[in-house]
């Protein structure tokens, strides 16, 4: 078995090789004389600082010691937070997990450090270092989880923001997971948490729960405006906690979930009383530059909806005046043609001018270039798919086989990388359907893609 020297001793040891003196070491790494030779002699312990100017004037890699350093200066020592949060802080900055997983299993022995393993985890979300983020705030919830505590509905909240993705699978699970915690959060907080649930929501198509979260949020929001209007009318000091957006957009972005949830069971006369509902903020006081700013989109978004709602119902002479509010709004065009191809596929209009119009756009679409705009890359791609398949329906039933089946086969694979199993079926289905008219190598390609996406499903 392998005997592998203390640090000091291994400190010591380059010293004695490189002919340096502890002062002159010391004057390399910026440290006292003092202190080199008290971390050398073992007569005082090493702060993770030190141990990082030591590693870097011996040319090492910067967590080179940190296994050492836990069996020596954490586990041989008393818990000493001071000590310990500079070290976890560098552990999750290199991507040590291993040695961060080591040190919290010792300190979860003690709920004390709970609250500080928390902080950790925040300032680790907030630079974005999620996957150490994701495990301290697992561990966090663990150790609370027979409290009903806001801390352990923040860690819900933070594992839920985290595990969101492309996997639909995936991101349906961790929206169950945590709609309990949703009431336990700062009644702030709601706002962005119901917000964040619902359009998780949205892109699943699950509209009955896209209505309720999104009708709570709105119910929320409600609450919370008024609640500072009342503040402002009695001129009182406000300390409270601000929401990202203005209170009134949370109210009007409930309703137009509300209105996409209706459209999705197509009711669409319903649809159209909350896109009315969004369009008239007039109530809505202040003229600051934010909130003119929120007014104007959600007049501009109750306009192209209504637009929307009427096509859907089979308003065919909407269709310039939706296509031409679109045409100077590139992050429109994706949902727009959605929509579009949807009513044409039930109500059989002709929209070949509109995909000529737009066929720059539905190429890149294709081709998998990332979308700008306001919607999140994971609505952007559920919307591409259902948008893909929607086309697919339209060419094959005029006919043009091969670019139908072209952007079938683009549905079918986009749907398997999302793990969207309802649409690779009824794609699947759908060139059932058009078999006949697929030539060989046209099946060859489908056989393909079949096998590839058995092989991710095993």
């Amino acid at each position: 078995m392998e005997i592998i020297p203390t640090i000091r001793a291994e400190v010591q040891t380059y010293l004695i090789r490189k002919s340096l003196t502890m002062t002159e070491f010391g004057h390399m790494i910026d440290l006292n004389v003092g202190t080199v030779s008290g971390i050398v002699t073992g007569n005082r312990s090493i702060s993770v600082h030190q141990l990082d100017r030591i590693t870097m004037g011996m040319n090492l890699p910067p967590d080179y010691f940190y296994e050492r350093y836990i069996d020596e200066c954490i586990e041989e020592e008393p818990l000493n937070w001071r000590r310990i949060s500079p070290f976890l802080y560098r552990c999750v900055e290199l991507g040590r997990l291993d040695c961060l997983r080591r040190v919290v299993g010792m300190l979860l022995d003690n709920p004390i450090y709970l609250p500080s393993l928390f902080e950790v985890a925040e300032d680790s979300y907030k630079k974005g270092f999620t996957e150490a983020a994701a495990f301290l705030y697992e561990n966090v919830a663990e150790g609370e989880k027979y409290q009903y505590s806001e801390r352990l509905a923040v860690c819900q909240y933070r594992l839920f923001t985290i595990r969101i993705g492309d996997d639909q699978e995936k991101n349906y699970d961790a929206a169950v997971q945590f709609e309990p915690y949703v009431e336990r959060l700062d009644e702030i907080d709601q706002l962005e948490a119901l917000k964040d649930l619902a359009n998780t929501y949205r892109s699943l198509r699950k509209w009955d729960k896209l209505e309720l979260f999104a009708k709570a949020l709105g119910d929320k929001a409600k609450i919370q405006y008024n609640l500072e209007q009342k503040k402002r009318h009695h001129m009182n000091k406000d300390n409270s906690k601000k929401p990202k957006f203005p209170l009134f957009a949370y109210w009007a972005f409930s309703h137009l979930l509300r209105a996409e949830a209706c459209e999705g069971r197509k009711d669409y006369e319903q649809a159209l009383q909350h896109t009315y509902a969004y369009s008239d903020l007039s109530w809505v006081n202040a003229t600051d530059e934010t909130t003119l700013k929120w007014k104007k989109k959600y007049e501009d978004w109750a306009v192209v909806n209504t637009y929307l709602n009427k096509l859907l119902s089979g308003d065919k002479s909407v269709l310039p005046d939706y296509v031409a509010y679109i045409s100077s709004r590139k992050d429109e065009i994706l949902p727009a043609l959605d929509n579009i191809l949807e009513a044409a596929n039930r109500y059989h209009f002709d929209v070949d001018n509109i995909l000529n119009q737009f066929e720059e756009e539905i190429i890149s679409f294709l081709e998998q270039k990332k979308v700008e705009g306001l919607y999140t890359q994971r609505f952007t791609t559920e919307r591409y798919t259902h948008f893909s398949r929607e086309l697919a329906i339209y060419l094959l039933r005029k006919g043009r086989f091969s670019e139908g089946f072209t952007f079938l086969f683009s549905c079918l694979e986009k749907s398997a990388e999302a793990n969207n199993r309802i649409q690779a079926i009824r794609c699947m289905r759908l060139f059932t359907h058009f078999k006949e008219h697929a030539s060989a190598n046209t099946k060859a390609v489908y056989g393909e893609l079949i096998k590839a996406v058995n092989e991710d499903e095993e």
